[in-house]
């Protein structure tokens, strides 16, 4: 069996501990759960999948809590995940193949991002480090926390085969921001002794951008799109969408424009030129916005879903829809499957 240990830390979490830590099980790795303080159930759920069970007095910094988790594990291999990620596939021989290809390197899971808008669910991926040793790596920043080494060595990444679902974007508006107003007050306190780290910025002007305080998010996005960045960083080209749909949300369609200016060092993935066709979109200029929708649709890289499919196509059905192209906005909605606006806007076009 793979040496691995499965280290979650949990507070009040018994809607989701129990589909946690049953998804985990058949696998047979050990189980540490370090409890911050729940009053509610989750201890007693954990106690029928594990009896490695720790208590953690909480400190507002969930690296600690983390290191904490990952210093009782008996493994020096450690995959750090909150209860409400539910591990979907692991392949444990190409697992360990990788593990022993990249023993100094960091492993990461393809986590996908579940949440719904205007009742519609949508799915976000994203690569992040969850997995590795403890003895090279360790857990830094009070919120949004990353794997890092510990010895200041040059942190390396392998693609990690494991998938997880993420449901906990997936709660009411009332809730969202709630985790929001938490995450600045830790993000703000943490850039108070650290303000030349960009994903720091990242992070916070997401967390404006979800209490939709736009003008704070933007500025955040500003700072840190103004430091030393890479381009090739999955944050950074996040970042850089974040910014960009930012500056729509404030009506500022003409200043996005200006994003055409770092076309070639982003458009790496389909997301980004399916920003670019709402921009297009924003400012009339609709040819060119189906342009970057149907280049969306070639790309085979992305992180939301729908951008290089559905959502693209459905866009460019409107486009084509308002400007009295009716033949072409129905070929564009047949190609959304399922979508429903899609099918909706074929009922009314007949």
């Amino acid at each position: 069996m793979l040496p691995l240990s499965v280290c979650i830390i949990a507070k009040n979490e018994e809607k989701y501990i129990e589909k946690c830590l049953s998804a985990l099980a058949p696998y047979g790795f050990e189980i540490i759960l370090t409890d911050t303080g729940s009053t509610d159930r989750t201890v007693a759920i954990a106690g029928k999948y594990t009896d490695k069970i720790y208590h953690f007095d909480w400190c507002d910094d969930f690296s600690a809590a983390r290191n904490f988790a990952i210093s009782q594990a008996s493994n020096d291999l450690v995959l750090s995940l909150d209860c409400d990620e539910y591990l979907q596939t692991l392949d444990a021989d190409a697992l360990l193949q990788a593990v022993r290809s990249y023993p100094a390197a960091a492993g990461q899971i393809l986590l996908c991002n579940r949440y719904t808008t205007d009742g519609v669910t949508n799915y976000e991926h994203v690569r992040v480090s969850r997995l590795a040793d403890r003895r090279i790596y360790h857990f830094v920043g009070a919120v949004h926390e990353q794997l890092e080494p510990i010895n200041d060595q040059p942190k390396t990444v392998y693609k990690a085969p494991i998938e997880v679902l993420h449901v906990g974007y997936d709660v009411s508006d009332a809730q969202m921001q709630e985790k929001a107003r938490r995450n600045i007050a830790l993000l703000e306190k943490e850039i108070e002794t650290c303000d030349s780290e960009p994903y720091l910025y990242y992070q916070l002007g997401q967390s404006y951008r979800r209490l939709r305080q736009y003008e704070k998010a933007l500025s955040c996005f500003d700072m840190g799109l103004s430091m030393d960045v890479d381009p090739n960083l999955e944050y950074v080209q996040s970042m850089v969408e974040a910014y960009g749909y930012t500056l729509l949300d404030l009506k500022r369609n003409q200043e996005a424009l200006n994003l055409l200016g770092i076309y070639d060092d982003f458009c790496k993935r389909a997301d980004f030129p399916f920003l670019m066709g709402l921009i297009y979109m924003n400012n009339g200029l609709f040819r060119q916005a189906i342009d970057e929708f149907q280049k969306a649709t070639q790309m085979k890289n992305y992180c939301v879903d729908g951008v290089n499919s559905y959502k693209a196509n459905y866009n460019a059905g409107v486009i084509y829809e308002c400007t009295g192209d009716k033949k072409n906005a129905k070929k564009a909605y047949q190609k959304c499957g399922d979508y429903e606006p899609a099918l909706t806007r074929l009922s009314l076009l007949g």
